[in-house]
């Protein structure tokens, strides 16, 4: 501070000989320039174009959960369950809500120096105000604490309500949100931490994951395998029609779960610069890429292209840029989309029926798989020589095995967490309907009410 003063001592000292020279306006001008520097390195700049960019972001990564997710995940399953996913979406996501204002955000960035998660320090959001800060990629540069905390808030929720696609349709409400209380807590929250976190594991481990790659689509893909093998299949699985009943709305939620994604990766950026229209063209690119992919590889080995195939295509390229779509170019984002989608084909229509297990709606097989390959791949295509940002002593090998590293210890840490939840939550309370009440449907018999009538 003693600087700063002498320097506006200066400032006015000078002005006060302006008078015919013109090297005195001259002079006036480059101390006030000196000023204005040093008050801008002392004092973040919150911009309000980048608030306002924010807040739509959040809002946009609700969306792709209430109704997006809900509606892709509802028309999937059978009528008489339609109902039932949609709650299970909407409970999981309040609940979720909740827990992260209170616990959520002080174990996830709570400031602490463990790798493993942030602390006690913001329970209940304590020492949040309006006036508090959170920092940007850009130096000086901030918003609001209470909207990166919304931010984040948006994806702790949505990321539990993917796995109950992988069991749908055979288990008890008060299961799911027991689960997924269980599982954000020692799963989520602390995966979160390592990987987005300056002081966590993986972070300091240098493992590129933009917009949550492993935080949200392998955790919750690993998540969702070991849930549906624990369930076991659904009665009637391998003998009964269990074909979508709405494809209408399974189209309109996976348009609006690629609407919403704007807001889970660009977002990503915290700033609305070029770095965030590098991710929104990504974004539109490898979707498109992967739902032609799908489609095309449909369309050869059975002859006809489907609207599932081709949702499922938009899903699956949408995984698998995630955690790329802010450092690996337009080009590689098309070759990343077009990989994710013939991957994960091979494993929805081959890997699946080969080892029979029953992932109703595929979410191991898209958002597993397809958040697997996207990590790991993250490290080829961000190479400035195949059109990423990352250039001078980038090494693609040395970052594929990063990235490989990062993918290994989140899916080690949520198959096991994932496990024990499962077994605890049956041995409390019991994971499954009874045959009777899933005969029926969990429309009625877990809600009392049906999606349609007459």
């Amino acid at each position: 501070m003693p600087n700063f003063w002498k320097t506006l001592g200066g400032a006015g000292a000078v002005s006060m000989l302006a008078g015919l020279p013109v090297w005195a306006q001259d002079a006036t001008d480059a101390a006030a320039g000196t000023v204005t520097e040093v008050v801008a390195e002392v004092t973040p700049v919150m911009d309000k174009g980048d608030v306002a960019f924010m807040m739509i972001a959040s809002v946009l990564v609700l969306f792709m959960t209430l109704p997006g997710l809900a509606l892709f995940y509802g028309g999937l399953v059978r009528s008489k369950n339609m109902l039932s996913i949609l709650m299970q979406t909407t409970m999981i996501a309040c609940m979720v809500m909740v827990m992260w204002i209170v616990f959520g955000y002080s174990v996830t960035f709570g400031g602490g120096t463990s790798p493993y998660w942030g602390g006690f320090g913001k329970l209940f959001l304590s020492g949040v105000t309006v006036d508090s800060m959170a920092a940007t990629f850009s130096a000086g540069y901030v918003i609001p604490e209470y909207l990166f905390i919304v931010f984040q808030m948006t994806f702790a929720a949505i990321t539990p309500a993917l796995i109950i696609g992988a069991f749908a349709e055979r288990v008890k409400f008060s299961a799911v949100l027991l689960f997924s209380a269980l599982w954000v807590t020692f799963a989520y929250f602390p995966i979160a931490h390592m990987v987005w976190d300056v002081s966590g594991l993986i972070f300091q481990m240098g493992a590129i994951d933009f917009a949550g790659g492993t935080v949200v689509h392998i955790n919750a893909g690993i998540a969702a395998l070991i849930g549906c093998l624990v369930l076991g299949k659904r009665i009637g699985f391998g003998r009964e029609n269990m074909a979508p009943h709405s494809m209408v709305m399974t189209m309109i939620g996976a348009s609006m779960l690629w609407v919403g994604w704007f807001g889970f990766n660009v977002g990503s950026n915290l700033e609305a610069n070029g770095g965030a229209t590098l991710a929104m063209i990504n974004t539109f690119v490898a979707t498109a890429a992967a739902t032609l992919a799908w489609s095309g590889i449909e369309a050869l080995q059975r002859g006809k292209a489907s609207m599932l195939g081709a949702a499922s295509g938009m899903v699956a390229g949408l995984v698998a840029i995630t955690p790329a779509c802010g450092t690996v170019g337009p080009m590689g984002a098309i070759a990343l989309g077009a990989i994710a989608a013939l991957v994960c084909y091979f494993f929805v229509t081959v890997v699946k029926n080969s080892f029979g297990y029953d992932d109703s709606l595929d979410v191991f097989g898209i958002h597993g798989v397809g958040g697997i390959l996207g990590a790991v791949l993250t490290g080829v295509f961000s190479s400035a020589s195949l059109g990423g940002v990352k250039g001078d002593d980038y090494s693609i090998v040395g970052q594929t095995i990063i990235q490989i590293e990062a993918v290994a210890i989140t899916i080690l840490w949520t198959a096991v967490v994932s496990f024990v939840a499962f077994k605890l939550v049956d041995l409390l309370i019991g994971l499954r309907v009874s045959p009777d009440a899933e005969r029926e449907g969990l429309d009625q018999t877990s809600h009392g009410e049906a999606a349609y009538h007459g």
